[in-house]
């Protein structure tokens, strides 16, 4: 700041000097001068003006750095076996640092391979936050989340990744080509992409693009309509050999016939032996799963296999209405 100052003092001196000579200069010779004193300060001026953009850089680089200090350096883990998608939670909860209020509470469910839970419940009732923990995008304040028996939060990233599938409920697509999104921006394996988009049933979907699985989908898909992008972010999570697949809204955006899409997809995950876990307000998905879990305010209402559920929850909202009619 001092060299600037300094710089800027010796410019105004420069100038009042020229200033003073002008007096005795021609027109021309005056024009000429205070263009070219107009260009010599300019820089200065520019830099003054951008000081404030330059410190608050120069905080934020400093703040990053000390924050950087307090990562853990990652140790090398030991590469897990393909998990057969055996799924558990215990004691689970999740409260969001620098809040005191708990999203989720002592949560417990546990899935075989090749089984299908259904999460409902009103909005903010902690369903995202559960599809999250389950994969281990977050890791949990309390208890533990165990693919066969492995804490998932503890699980080696990249070996972790090809045995998860999850479409988020604000699906979020990359500049690129329909495969290279499905192939999760790796080396695409043509048949790999094309047998996800078969098992989403999105195969003729997409072969109706412009160029077929080659189509630029542009920046976060916007040459997509949003049940296509749903579409495309359901074969991208059935991409490969996943053992657990999380679904968050998945047929938000989807018409008649994506949501029949939609359901074959997760008929063929059950007969593939494929843990799913769907988090829906839709009846028609929680026909194809086995066990429902109702939360709400973060806490578990009901949970056990789905035709029990839904048969206490039919004669809890019969109590109701017989209440209101009395």
């Amino acid at each position: 700041m001092v060299s600037i100052t300094a710089a800027a003092v010796f410019s105004f001196t420069l100038l009042a000097k020229v200033v003073e000579r002008m007096v005795s200069l021609s027109v021309g010779i005056m024009i000429a001068t205070t263009v070219l004193l107009g260009r010599a300060v300019q820089p200065i001026e520019q830099l003054v003006a951008s000081w404030r953009v330059l410190t608050d850089g120069r905080a934020a680089y400093q703040r990053l750095l000390e924050l950087s200090k307090e990562f853990e350096r990652e140790v090398p883990r030991l590469n897990m076996p393909r998990p057969e998608g055996r799924v558990a939670a215990q004691a689970l909860s999740y409260r969001p640092r620098g809040s005191d209020a708990m999203i989720l509470s002592n949560i417990a469910l546990s899935l075989e391979p090749g089984e299908a839970l259904a999460i409902i419940g009103p909005s903010a009732a902690g369903k995202s936050t559960l599809a999250r923990l389950l994969i281990g995008i977050w890791a949990p304040s309390m208890g533990t989340v165990r693919l066969d028996g492995a804490d998932v939060s503890q699980w080696p990233r990249d070996s972790l990744g090809p045995w998860i599938g999850y479409v988020p409920q604000d699906v979020e697509l990359f500049e690129g080509s329909v495969a290279e999104n499905i192939a999760r921006l790796g080396d695409v394996d043509s048949e790999a992409v094309i047998a996800a988009a078969k098992r989403a049933n999105a195969h003729e979907m997409i072969l109706e693009l412009e160029l077929g699985y080659d189509t630029q989908i542009g920046e976060h898909g916007a040459r997509l309509s949003p049940g296509q992008r749903q579409r495309v972010a359901l074969a991208r999570a059935l991409y490969g050999d996943p053992r657990l697949v999380v679904l968050d809204e998945p047929n938000s955006n989807l018409d008649g016939a994506g949501e029949i899409a939609l359901a074959k997809a997760l008929s063929g995950l059950r007969n593939g032996g494929v843990t799913s876990v769907v988090v829906t307000h839709r009846p028609s998905l929680i026909a194809h799963v086995d066990k429902i879990l109702v939360l709400a305010a973060g806490r578990v209402q009901q949970y056990g296999p789905a035709g029990q559920v839904m048969k206490t929850m039919q004669q809890q909202a019969q109590a109701l209405l017989g209440e209101k009619a009395a």
